[in-house]
């Protein structure tokens, strides 16, 4: 058995791992690059192999770092099973169909602004291309060993990260790998807690955070409650970036524990999303996969995804009737890392109003304007104009769905016999504070993924 990282090696983005066992290829991860313009115009690269020789593809989960390129592997000739936990196969479609939508857009403004001479940019790919990858779904159960080419194995563990992400566990000639996936935190609401996986003859972990530990999560809950009574006080409104899948929906979980101690009766609240209500019933529908507490939460009144005062706003008349709002709104909006999305559009008209609160509760990844106003960028571009910054930015760390050093190096301590460690999924600054960290402790040999870098399991 061998691995070639194509990506997430060396950066958060892009996830795409190839593993040849019993003479069969199969694909983990076909994520889509983010970021810089400059990065995210690699997203149009050819693969660096064949689409069409490959097996199988499994998806650790529905983010569009890890499944945003299927729909662009399929158009180039990739016509093998796609494997996934079966909440991730619901969410999936929704998924790409909204970054289609996004693809679609970008290239529409991008061709009404090109020069004459120049040719017609086409969108990364379109709701017709999202269609022809459904076919190939085969949701699987936590749990449950499936052979997805002959001679090679797989069994989906809980990641923890969000509703369907996995721990992919991978046999084939007579060697095992085990990919991490995106790891969530020890006691993330809604979630239940990352399995832990003992035996691996090689381990590809991510690294996101990798160099720090996250605050207490109850001190970063009580501090979005602050906020909140503070932008009251000033007469101010709330925009909170965050991604559809995952960080929306443990926001109004925590609306919900905090809904009298917050006042949020007070408020409007807003998700500002198209997929908003289709996630929503996801989550819904598969609540077997929450813990304990979640669902004594969701039992209650109000219940998380039935707050009086939440309002699902669909359309684009919906949405930019919310800037009519002069005060007393708290939204949530996609994209996570404001690189896309409606939160461009609510960020554009309030970032120059003192009394704007803009609250990150996620990563920002290098290159994004997420992680322009986190280092408190004075101006920014926006949809090609400048912005001055007036609003105050808040970075609330504790509420992320990625693990931290401690968790990570907790996660790892499961596996007997201490395997080889190839760190992905991080940059390097992160990859390196891990990596000194678990060697100090006994790791087997750590390696940082670098693109192209082949190893042997």
């Amino acid at each position: 058995m061998q691995v070639e990282f194509h990506g997430a090696a060396g950066e958060v983005t892009g996830s795409m791992h190839l593993v040849e066992a019993a003479g069969r290829r199969i694909l983990l991860d076909c994520g889509m690059l983010q970021g810089r313009r400059e990065l995210e115009a690699h997203n149009f690269d050819p693969f660096p192999f064949d689409p069409a020789g490959l097996d199988a593809l499994v998806l650790s989960h529905a983010h569009i770092d890890h499944i945003g390129r299927v729909p662009l592997l399929v158009a180039r000739g990739f016509r093998g099973p796609v494997y996934m936990q079966r909440a991730g196969a619901d969410l999936l479609p929704v998924m790409l169909a909204d970054a289609a939508s996004l693809a679609e857009s970008d290239a529409e403004r991008a061709n009404r602004h090109r020069d004459p001479e120049e040719p017609l940019q086409p969108p990364l790919f379109t709701r017709e291309d999202v269609a022809d990858v459904l076919p190939l779904l085969r949701p699987l159960d936590y749990g449950v060993r499936t052979t997805v080419a002959p001679g090679v194995d797989i069994c989906l563990r809980d990641a923890g990260h969000i509703l369907g992400s996995s721990i992919v566990e991978l046999w084939g000639d007579g060697r095992k790998l085990v990919f991490s996936g995106d790891l969530g935190p020890r006691g993330t609401p809604i979630l239940r807690d990352p399995e832990a996986v003992a035996e691996a003859d090689l381990v590809l972990m991510e690294s996101t955070y990798g160099d720090r530990n996250h605050r207490e999560r109850q001190a970063t809950v009580a501090e979005l409650g602050e906020v909140f009574e503070h932008a009251w006080r000033e007469r101010g409104n709330v925009l909170i970036p965050a991604f559809a899948v995952g960080r929306s929906q443990e926001l109004l979980y925590w609306f919900a524990r905090h809904w009298k101690e917050w006042g949020l009766e007070r408020w409007r609240i807003f998700l500002d999303s198209p997929m908003a209500g289709k996630v929503v019933a996801i989550y819904e529908r598969h609540q077997e996969l929450f813990d304990e507490q979640s669902r004594e939460v969701w039992s209650r009144k109000p219940s998380p995804f039935r707050l009086p005062n939440l309002h699902f706003t669909a359309s684009t008349q919906e949405s930019m009737a919310i800037n009519q709002v002069g005060n007393g709104a708290i939204v949530i909006a996609g994209s996570g890392m404001a690189n896309g999305g409606r939160i461009l559009h609510h960020l554009r008209h309030r970032l120059g109003r003192r009394e704007t609160h803009v609250v990150f509760v996620g990563f920002q990844a290098e290159g994004t304007l997420g992680r322009r106003l986190v280092e408190r960028a004075p101006w920014v571009r926006i949809h090609g104009r400048d912005y001055r910054v007036q609003a105050q930015i808040h970075t609330v760390g504790g509420l992320s769905a990625h693990t931290d050093q401690g968790g990570l190096i907790e996660w790892y301590g499961h596996f007997s016999g201490r395997p080889r460690l190839a760190l992905v999924h991080g940059e390097d600054r992160a990859r390196e504070a891990l990596a000194g960290e678990l060697s100090e402790r006994g790791a087997g040999q750590v390696i940082l993924a670098r693109p192209g870098m082949r190893l042997a399991v």
